[in-house]
């Protein structure tokens, strides 16, 4: 018998997975995991194709495809007024968590602290443990999710490097406003922290909200490693396609990790991407089209036991059950599933203690048939 001596001893399938393969085996809703159950722009598809039959079928430069990297520049410059260069700031890579983990092992080293700020994305701590260093855990405040900056400040130690950030916030869809960058930047400027800043959910903020990316200031842009999906945004989670930007000095450490990742990502979807990144094409929808399905969903969950938090980002909406049970939430779950048919995700697994309060995660990044089917079963559960 082999013995291995995990570097993850605390981590096993993760909560998506057990989710979604349970929705599965009873035939339940899927509001669990975070992709939709729409397709895509066909013309994106079509694109694929094209190139595909062009021949844009080896590998890409291990940077990424140059024009989608000048399409992303030309973003940031639009958006932000940030303007990164494509050849040395913007890289392509196998979704947004190859990012984040390339980000982490570029600049964490054995006994670095960095600030996670909980609830959070699962990838985050298990790519802190495997590059050496040590997670601080700082919690976000219940039940609008903000940052604790007194908390923050408290957490930061001489031996802190990095501050991870989330805006819009999975799973909480909190964003970042702008007394937050001013209380950020004091203490990155303070302490000489480096950002990793998740922002997959860019494209998708409401209620005539801004977001406010690292790239949109100065100060913290120069410290900055910013993360995007295209999968978020062309709803094509299954190509893995993401990106990140950062100063080239930052990049340059970066790319020395990717290359021995993932080297490069498909090189047909990179071009197609970039078909449609070129004429911003469903940027500006992005937006109203996700309000209009979290509006739906809301009003469609009105007069149930499941109380709403709000929900300014991101395609999840987190509800309180306290009004049908104390149960735990990961037992909820699984039994919301089991009995009535609808999968969701508890906000235990993205902390890690597991002490949650009586919060699941949908996601209503669906079609209106599958949220009105899930909204009527939900709308059946009464207290126990």
């Amino acid at each position: 018998m082999i013995s291995l001596d995990s570097k993850l001893p605390a981590v096993g399938t993760t909560i998506f997975t057990v989710m979604s393969k349970l929705a599965a085996e009873v035939g339940a809703i899927n509001l669990s995991q975070g992709f939709p159950d729409f397709e895509c722009d066909p013309a994106l598809i079509d694109a694929v194709a094209t190139h595909m039959r062009a021949g844009s079928n080896q590998y890409a430069p291990m940077p990424g495809v140059l024009r989608l990297r000048e399409a992303i520049a030309a973003k940031y410059a639009h958006d932000h007024r940030r303007r990164y260069d494509p050849e040395t700031e913007v890289t392509i890579t196998s979704g947004g968590t190859e990012a984040i983990f390339d980000a982490i092992a570029a600049t964490v080293r054995h006994g670095d602290e960095v600030i996670v700020l909980e609830p959070c994305y699962d990838s985050y701590v298990p790519s802190i443990v495997l590059s050496g260093g040590t997670p601080v855990f700082v919690r976000l405040t219940y039940p609008d999710y903000a940052i604790d900056w007194d908390a923050v400040r408290a957490a930061i130690t001489p031996r802190t490097r990095v501050l991870m950030l989330n805006t819009p916030h999975n799973p909480a869809g909190a964003v970042l406003g702008r007394d937050d960058i001013g209380e950020l930047t004091a203490i990155v400027e303070r302490h000489n922290l480096l950002i990793v800043s998740d922002e997959v959910y860019e494209h998708i903020i409401f209620d005539g909200l801004q977001h406010e990316s690292m790239a949109r200031h100065e100060p913290l842009a120069g410290r900055s490693f910013v993360v995007g999906s295209f999968g978020k945004t062309y709803h094509t989670t299954g190509w893995k396609v993401g990106y990140a930007v950062a100063p080239a000095a930052l990049t340059t450490e970066f790319r020395k990790v990717h290359q021995f990742v993932t080297f490069s990502t498909s090189t047909p979807f990179q071009h197609a991407i970039a078909d449609f990144l070129e004429r911003r094409r469903g940027l500006a929808e992005l937006s109203p089209f996700f309000q209009a399905k979290r509006d739906l969903f809301l009003s469609l969950m009105a007069g149930s036991r499941f109380a709403p938090l709000p929900c300014r980002g991101s395609y999840f909406q987190l509800m309180d059950y306290a009004a049908i049970t104390d149960e735990a939430d990961a037992a909820f779950a699984i039994r919301l599933t089991r009995a009535h048919g609808v999968a969701s995700i508890p906000t235990s697994s993205f902390l890690h203690d597991g002490v949650a309060p009586t919060v699941l995660r949908f996601c209503f990044a669906k079609k209106d048939d599958t949220l009105r089917a899930a909204a009527e079963r939900l709308r059946t559960i009464e207290a126990s």
